[in-house]
């Protein structure tokens, strides 16, 4: 395949060995009127259309005149495995309930806990496999999904082996994170300890040594998981293969995201309430800092992660949607529109947390978040002029052809059959 003519091309080069962090994260490494050469899933070539022309042939030829060219986005933090809706919580939120108290009465993620443990395997996939369509269709390529709505060991692992068939039949990448500390079970409620002890003695080894996931996560905040205990779950990850991650002061100020770089988390995952003391840890660790709007949103505090204070301070920053039935959102464009609305980062600094950032949260860049020869060819043509375009519209898809492993996934918005 080749595609030509290209308006704008962001390749954002140069982010696969580091981390773009501070002013580098506005360095997209755009080139103009280039092409792309792409043979048997990677990128073999890239450069001005003529030279790309003059040098390969192809049946299949995209022409992306006037159009941005740029990676398929990375979405490093995602719930993406559950049963039910939560519709009648929204109302609740409406009217003011909070998180933690809707939690306290049985509902929220314990909600989502009763209704996943219901359904089997099938029902998920399947469930899943429409919500990654519309997730393909708006551009993204690759998915962190994260367990958690199962809470005992039998339905945890019921959910990764759901992820890894989801990894297997469908064309977006999928990356797994055990979180059985997501919430403390009904059945164990009162018994915080006894729950951890599950978690440690019997859940992650199950999961780590039949290598089921790739990352241990845990919801370390005031009323779920405490740092002791947090810290206890994560190394013992640790001991089983699992690298760390961290829902990290989301509803308080706790300490998670001092804990993320205590541990060496790959991740430090929220933020909203995070010291300065905790964020300078982050930065000097080179903990990923994946920030989440979107939740922020549905949550209808009006706070925000302080994303200026974190480039400031040289912290590494990526953006997830979070997608979950409390945050129902698909589509990383609408993420970047808020990012740039809400947490003030431009256009450029929110598609570097969108890619090649969002990659390193999840262990993939040598592999994807960029556009770099022997990379995987995972390519998005925009139907916008350049990357501005992107959080200044919103509301609408703005892709018009996905390409993931050198294929053609998407064409002008629509889902192609496999």
């Amino acid at each position: 395949m080749l595609i030509v003519n290209a308006g704008e091309l962001v390749t954002l080069s140069g982010g696969s060995q580091a981390l773009l962090t501070g002013k580098r994260m506005e360095n997209l490494a755009i080139v103009k009127d280039c092409g792309i050469a792409v043979l048997a899933g990677k990128i073999v070539a890239i450069g001005k259309t003529h030279e790309i022309i003059g040098k390969y042939e192809s049946s299949q030829v995209v022409d992306a005149a006037g159009k941005l060219v740029m990676p398929g986005f990375v979405d490093p933090h995602t719930h993406l495995v559950f049963a039910g809706a939560r519709e009648a919580e929204f109302e609740l939120r409406i009217k003011g309930a909070s998180y933690l108290e809707i939690l306290e009465k049985g509902g929220g993620i314990l909600q989502t806990v009763r209704d996943t443990r219901k359904a089997s395997i099938d029902e998920l996939v399947e469930t899943c496999k429409k919500t990654l369509d519309t997730m393909l269709v708006y551009g993204t390529t690759t998915v962190e999904a994260k367990s958690g709505y199962g809470l005992t060991t039998k339905d945890e692992k019921k959910i990764l082996e759901v992820v890894k068939r989801l990894d297997e039949e469908h064309p977006i990448d999928i990356v797994s994170t055990f979180l059985g500390a997501h919430a403390i079970p009904q059945e164990c409620e009162g018994r915080t300890e006894d729950y951890v002890k599950l978690v440690i003695d019997e859940m992650i080894p199950e999961i780590g040594d039949k290598d089921l996931a790739e990352f241990c996560d845990v919801f370390c905040e005031k009323g779920v998981f405490n740092i002791e205990q947090s810290k206890k779950i994560l190394l013992n990850g640790k001991e089983h293969g699992l690298t760390p991650k961290v829902h990290a002061d989301e509803l308080s100020a706790l300490g998670g995201a001092e804990l993320a770089a205590e541990v060496g988390a790959i991740s430090a995952e929220h933020l909203l309430f995070s010291s300065e003391e905790g964020l300078r840890a982050l930065a000097k660790r080179g903990v990923v800092a994946v920030l989440l709007p979107a939740a922020s949103f549905t949550l209808m505090t009006g706070k925000y992660a302080d994303a200026r204070k974190m480039i400031e301070l040289g912290v590494p920053i990526a953006l997830g949607t979070d997608y979950n039935p409390s945050c129902w959102v698909e589509s990383m464009q609408t993420i970047i529109a808020f990012a740039c609305r809400e947490m003030r980062l431009t256009p450029a600094e929110a598609l570097t947390a969108t890619t090649i950032n969002a990659a390193h949260a999840i262990d993939r860049a040598k592999e994807m978040g960029s556009l770099e020869v022997g990379k995987k060819a995972d390519i998005l043509v925009m139907n916008v002029p350049n990357h501005r375009f992107l959080g200044y519209r919103f509301g609408t898809n703005m892709v018009d052809k996905v390409v993931k492993n050198g294929v053609i996934v998407v064409d002008e918005g629509k889902m192609l059959k496999q």
